[in-house]
């Protein structure tokens, strides 16, 4: 960190300043130039916040040399990370391919919507229990029974589940029954969700908020580190734009961005991003090609059925289809899809 001195600052004001830094174990090194004075700041990282200087009398500013995102930067950790969710890795040249319906409807449904990504190639399973709706009066998902339901099926099928939390109140429940905990877009700077989230050292799919930075997210994604929980994949799934052609703005250029900061796994959700089945397979080739650690998306057997985000599911057919396009561009970056621990593919 660097603590630019205001001009004409005395010798009693920069005395104080470096006092300050050292009473918190900290080296300072003094730099006089003609026309500005500043202070390197060096020692601990926890104690390296600018809040801590910013007031003192003399102070102009104070930058930062290194991100406040300091578990999630690749300073912290330079190689890539590998996130493992019950024998899937998901990172460090692994892909993850996450598919299901948007919500759990039932036992039936969700068995044959699984028997059909698991033979696509798909090797976590995802479906909603507990749904964040714009109205009070949409489809809020099932509950524990859902969270039943989606562990017997992945159980059955031999596939990894992912599910989201919405409420602090409900980690411990879900936490019993998903391999993989899904921070929702909508909760993505609940922090007290994220602290209980981080405590629990479940995997955790942390996806970017409709109006958020790339810092915003890899910030969330920090107070989820700080709980000692380092098993975090983000994901991009779209943020507001202006034009209504698609549900959000897909912001496939995310991908390499996060990735030139964070050591942490990032994949794309291009069903949420889109709202469109026409443009799902595109903008999942797209994810993938820009360096994206895996695919999630949503599929349903019966879209016009669907309790939740039909329009935006694909058909398994169609699926079936993207997925083996998606093993082939994989392949062509070098990297490997793991198969769904209970899968013989």
């Amino acid at each position: 960190m660097i603590i630019i001195l205001k001009s004409g600052v005395s010798e009693e004001q920069i005395n104080h300043v470096i006092e300050r830094v050292e009473s918190l174990g900290l080296k300072a090194h003094l730099s006089r130039g003609t026309h500005r004075t500043i202070i390197g700041v060096i020692g601990d990282k926890s104690q390296l916040l600018p809040s801590r200087f910013q007031a003192i009398p003399g102070v102009a500013d104070v930058i930062s040399v290194l991100p406040s995102y300091k578990l999630a930067s690749t300073d912290a950790h330079p190689d890539p990370s590998v996130v493992d969710i019950s024998g899937v890795k998901i990172g460090g040249g692994h892909l993850g391919m996450i598919a299901g319906p948007c919500a759990v409807e039932s036992a039936e449904r969700m068995d044959a919507i699984a028997e059909s990504v698991r033979a696509a190639g798909a090797n976590i399973l995802r479906g909603g229990a507990f749904k964040p709706r714009t109205s009070p009066y949409a489809y809020q998902g099932m509950g524990e029974e859902g969270l039943k339901i989606l562990r017997d099926t992945g159980a059955k099928y031999g596939m990894p589940v992912v599910t989201e939390v919405m409420d602090p109140r409900r980690v411990e429940m879900v936490e019993r029954y998903a391999d993989m905990i899904q921070i929702g877009a909508r909760n993505m700077q609940n922090f007290v969700l994220l602290t209980e989230v981080g405590q629990t050292r479940k995997p955790v799919l942390l996806k970017r908020g409709m109006s958020a930075t790339i810092v915003d997210l890899l910030m969330s994604a920090e107070y989820i580190l700080s709980q000692g929980n380092p098993n975090v994949v983000l994901c991009e799934r779209g943020v507001k734009g202006f034009d209504s052609a698609t549900r959000n703005l897909f912001d496939v250029a995310a991908v390499p961005a996060c990735k030139g900061l964070s050591h942490l796994p990032i994949i794309v959700d291009p069903s949420h991003a889109t709202g469109r089945p026409d443009l799902i397979p595109a903008c999942a080739l797209a994810g993938v090609a820009a360096g994206a650690d895996g695919v999630h998306i949503e599929v349903h057997n019966c879209p016009e059925d669907a309790m939740s985000d039909g329009p935006q599911a694909l058909l398994p057919e169609q699926y079936q289809k993207l997925a083996g396009q998606i093993r082939d561009l994989a392949t062509l970056f070098g990297k490997t899809i793991s198969p769904a621990p209970g899968s013989s593919r």
